[in-house]
């Protein structure tokens, strides 16, 4: 029999070993990675108990009267074990509905884990959202390269390549975040008045926690940073996080040596490579110039999806 708990802090190392051992888990699922930013969201996860092990887990927080999945993360949704059938997920959902209507929530706006970031097959969950009556309410669409299918640069990526390699521009992994972070920030804010969603402080630090999965690739012309990347590696996958450049690293073909270096060099072993989405409001506003560049690079679409229900 199944039944649901609230998460609390006594179950931080059993949730993060869950995470671990899990069909569709990622290090953003981990507490600590959770929690960085705990003062900007309601925590309001749950574990799904059988048998007094954790069978799966529902990362969440509580704003007003809606319960998300989770809005500090890209996606959440269910992370479940192999045990975690079609029938036991239906469960799941209706044992999460009866919590939150105990708690006076009205609806659900959930975010399902893309099939790319999955160890085995785990779209249970989409099922149990039509079985829910569930709405699909965003549709955001990424750019991803599978490496054993993967298409060639187009014409125009292919000559910045040239172009940076004349340059001598140096590809390397870096510690300076700083100096990348300046880059980023003044491209975002003048662009999209806007700035990144994490801060310095708070990428260094989620760094210093999970140093073998967030990585910072630069290029470098006479010894200076003018453009960069943070990837995210996810499992089997390759998630680009930031991407930027200053004005002389967009004349010198910088990016596009750089993430020839990274898909066809650096992390031609992994399967997948994510170019992250370029969509904005929930997927109604499609960035055509951002899309343009990581289609270049040969990404096709996979789509991150949001729905919302009525508990």
């Amino acid at each position: 029999m199944l039944e649901i708990l609230k998460y609390t802090l006594e179950y931080k190392n059993r949730w993060d070993e869950f995470i671990i051992s899990s069909k569709n888990g990622a290090f953003l699922f981990l507490r600590n990675y959770m929690e960085y930013h705990s003062d900007r969201f309601s925590d309001c996860s749950y574990l799904i108990i059988e048998n007094g092990s954790i069978e799966a887990v529902l990362p969440g927080n509580i704003t007003n009267n809606f319960w998300y999945s989770h809005e500090g993360l890209t996606f959440g949704g269910l992370i479940s074990s192999n045990k975690i059938t079609t029938p036991k997920t239906i469960e799941i959902f209706k044992l999460l509905c009866n919590e939150l209507k105990k708690n006076g929530i009205l609806k659900v706006v959930y975010k399902p884990i893309p099939l790319i970031y999955h160890s085995i097959p785990a779209q249970e969950d989409i099922y149990a959202l039509f079985i829910q009556n569930a709405v699909k309410i965003g549709c955001n669409i990424s750019s991803v390269i599978f490496q054993s299918h993967k298409l060639r640069f187009s014409e125009l990526r292919r000559r910045g390549i040239q172009k940076g390699i004349r340059e001598k521009i140096e590809i390397a992994e870096s510690t300076d975040f700083s100096s990348f972070w300046d880059i980023l920030d003044i491209n975002l804010t003048q662009k999209f008045n806007t700035k990144p969603v994490h801060s310095l402080n708070e990428i260094k630090l989620l760094k210093n926690w999970f140093p073998e999965n967030i990585k910072l690739y630069t290029a470098k012309k006479d010894g200076i940073i003018i453009a960069g990347t943070v990837l995210y590696l996810i499992n089997n996958v390759v998630k680009v996080q930031y991407i930027s450049a200053d004005e002389w690293g967009k004349k010198v073909g910088a990016l596009d040596l750089l993430f020839d270096t990274l898909v066809n060099q650096k992390y031609l072993h992994m399967p997948i490579f994510d170019f992250g989405v370029s969509t904005e409001n929930r997927g109604k506003y499609l960035n055509e110039n951002l899309i343009f560049q990581k289609e270049g690079f040969g990404g096709r679409g996979i789509v991150y999806e949001i729905y919302e229900f009525r508990v």
